[in-house]
């Protein structure tokens, strides 16, 4: 079962996880700081709360920062004795500028072999683009040295840095969660728990719940499926049952997917079969076929454990004899999930060979003029890295390339006691100005705490349809369709961020911050604001949005935007954080406890508030000045206070005893009364939140978990 057995072996999973957490140690007593801040403000009419101010700034969607090394496919290795001592002589200088230009030209020509050898320079480089005051460049050189760093090279950084740093202040130390954020090495952000029942199983007329079923694959008019399914055969003297993997079909009848069906003969065989991606018109199959030595005639041209197989649609409508694609694209070693650029003329596909970063990379070889296939060349270190890189799968439509990975250094799934990942998670990449752009992780609507790989995409962007397993349970694979989240859509390349902020203080909020597709009602996964109070998305530009951000210290934010470019905006409103509050609006007539409309707005957002925090309860205190009979101010007060608890219940369906209501009448004035202002100081409602402690919080969610059992 060379599919699925590949990405088992034991050998494929190698403790790096635990590696960064040591060398981030050493990185906290080794970068000085350096900052660089700038906003551009301006009013936005469209926010619903008038207590919050808005800033925009709109940027360029460009091509990142990356060094062009131009080795890569010419030579293993790249060593020059002569620069290799000029460099150390600038760094002996401290000529910042020079020494950056030098370590540039030479790791510019790294051969694949110098990422797993010469990680030190690249350390080295950053630093300088670090001293030099360039964050982004120093940005992707760390990104690329975490993800091809080996555990040897360890030892050789804590003595470069215990040499080169030993009378550095404290204070020039970089902060942990200042290069946290830099390299990305965390998650970016935190998320929140995916909706219920938005998995959709493909039926057991598709999976079968004796066998996994994986590796679809879509036709460009997304009618037919074709995928993977890995069944148990008799070996050849038939005295007991192997497992052997085939290619299966089925067809989209009116939303409906019918009975799965194997190919025919010339394409399965006794061998395995699988991975397949199928030509726009219909008639060019590609597939991987894996040999099985008792059955080596199947395979007689294979030339590693798995390769990379064509097949051709005749006049009448049948598959050709599978032909091997040659040792430009195959090699000794193992090769397979191959995957067509949206012009048909570049091969993407995942091969262990040796020679590459990792243990698996992603390879692409060219169509020729003549009809050939070029010499695979490994796609570079910013998608492989020394991990797994498997599962390429290229947009139909775009210049999109999608991939699963165990290696890159943001991962939500789960990882072991020494803080390594073991499993795969779906990334996307886009190609600007001939370099692919940094791998993004589409997102945990997606990407659970097990596996996730063997996908493709419909060609309107609309489905992903993939093989899920539970954390370590391969044998469960089935094949489910997902609605394409806005993060993992090919499109999805402009930036939208922000920050909320106390008007007052200037301290940044905490809370989840929503954004709602307006043009066409979805809903992108909701994450945290950052420490800082700021958040950031990619979504498709030229379409309207609402922004929706909700926390326990302030009212809830509303704030509709149209994309256009990459965009910021900064938040800033009153804060809730000391409980006690007053509205302006609220001012009933004389004698009378009727709510008006004008006060409608901002009770709503008390409506809204109680409705975010369920186990937050109010306090609503009602006030009058001293003119008049004290009875009477004591019974107008309690029924305003009754009639604004009412209005709360029963426009947010809040339960009464959420809400106490308290009329004071007179009794409790703020300021003495000499003057009529003085009067309309003292006449108020006051509102108050009243939070559970950690303990009680956690009880009342207790209590609710086994209710809703």
């Amino acid at each position: 079962m060379p599919f699925v057995f590949f990405l088992l072996r034991p050998t494929l999973r190698m403790p790096y996880a635990s590696l960064f957490r040591v060398l981030l140690w050493f990185i906290t007593c080794c970068f000085p700081i350096f900052s660089v801040l700038a906003q551009k403000k301006s009013k936005d009419k469209n926010v619903r709360d008038t207590n919050i101010s808005v800033s925009d700034t709109i940027t360029a969607n460009k091509s990142e920062f990356q060094i062009d090394f131009v080795n890569l496919y010419k030579i293993p290795f790249y060593f020059n004795a002569a620069e290799i001592n000029q460099i150390k002589k600038l760094e002996t200088d401290k000529d910042f500028p020079a020494l950056q230009i030098a370590m540039e030209n030479y790791v510019s020509k790294f051969g694949i072999q110098n990422f797993s050898r010469d990680i030190i320079l690249l350390w080295k480089l950053g630093q300088v683009y670090e001293i030099n005051k360039q964050p982004e460049k120093a940005a992707f050189v760390y990104r690329l040295a975490l993800k091809h760093i080996r555990g040897k090279e360890i030892k050789t950084i804590q003595q470069y840095y215990d040499q080169s740093n030993k009378n550095v202040q404290v204070s020039d130390y970089v902060p942990l969660q200042y290069y946290y954020e830099l390299v990305e090495y965390r998650r970016k952000v935190d998320t929140l728990i995916p909706p219920k029942s938005v998995f959709l199983n493909m039926g057991e007329l598709v999976n079968d719940k004796r066998y996994p079923d994986y590796g679809p694959t879509l036709n460009i008019q997304g009618s037919t499926l074709i995928f993977t399914k890995r069944m148990r055969a008799l070996t050849a003297d038939r005295m007991k049952f192997r497992e052997n993997e085939d290619l299966f079909y089925t067809i989209n009848y009116d939303g409906f997917w019918d009975e799965a069906l194997p190919f025919a003969g010339v394409i399965n065989s006794q061998c395995n079969e699988g991975s397949a991606i199928i030509s726009r018109d219909g008639k060019t199959l590609f597939f991987a076929r894996c040999l099985v030595p008792e059955y080596r005639f199947d395979c007689q041209d294979c030339m590693g454990s798995c390769d990379i197989y064509v097949s051709y649609m005749d006049n009448e409508g049948k598959w050709t004899l599978p032909e091997n694609l040659g040792s430009n694209v195959n090699s000794i070693s193992w090769d397979s999930h191959p995957t067509l650029s949206h012009k048909e003329d570049t091969l993407y596909f995942a091969s262990d060979r040796i020679g590459g970063f990792g243990l698996s990379d992603i390879w692409y070889s060219v169509k020729q003029i003549d009809g050939t296939w070029s010499t695979a060349k490994n796609l570079g270190p910013v998608i492989n890295t020394r991990g797994n890189e498997v599962s390429p799968f290229y947009h139909p439509l775009h210049h999109v390339l999608y991939f699963s990975s165990n290696g890159h250094l943001v991962n939500f799934g789960i990882r072991d006691t020494a803080g390594i990942y073991h499993t795969y998670d779906i990334y996307k990449t886009r190609r600007l100005q001939q370099k692919w752009q940094e791998p993004f992780n589409i997102g945990p609507l997606v990407n659970g705490k097990g596996d996730e790989y063997y996908f493709t995409i419909d060609s309107k962007g609309k489905d992903l349809f993939y093989s899920k397993s539970d954390v370590d349970r391969l044998e469960n694979l089935d094949l489910f369709s997902f609605p394409l989240p806005m993060e993992a859509q090919a499109t999805s390349y402009t930036k939208i961020r922000g920050s909320l902020k106390d008007s007052l203080t200037d301290d940044p909020f905490k809370g989840v911050v929503s954004i709602i597709d307006l043009s066409n009602g979805i809903e992108v996964a909701p994450k945290y604001m950052r420490e800082d109070g700021t958040f950031e998305f990619d979504l498709n530009n030229d379409n309207e949005y609402l922004l929706v951000i909700q926390g326990e210290d302030f009212f809830r934010i509303e704030h509709r935007f149209q994309l256009n470019n990459d965009t910021t905006i900064n938040l800033r409103t009153n804060s809730l954080r000391y409980n006690k509050w007053k509205f302006q609006t609220l001012e009933f007539d004389n004698n009378s406890s009727v709510i008006k409309t004008e006060m409608e707005v901002d009770l709503d957002k008390v409506v809204d508030f109680l409705v975010d925090h369920p186990y937050i309860k109010l306090k609503i205190s009602g006030h009058t000045d001293g003119s008049g009979d004290p009875d009477a101010n004591l019974k107008l007060s309690q029924a305003r206070a009754d009639a604004i608890k009412e209005y709360v219940m029963a426009k947010g369906q809040i339960s009464a005893d959420r809400i106490e209501a308290i009329g004071y009448g007179s009794s409790k004035p703020i300021v003495p009364e000499n003057t009529d202002a003085d009067k309309k100081i003292n006449r108020r409602v006051e509102f108050e939140l009243i939070r559970p402690s950690p303990e009680e919080l956690e009880l009342l969610k207790q209590q609710n978990t086994t209710t809703d059992e």
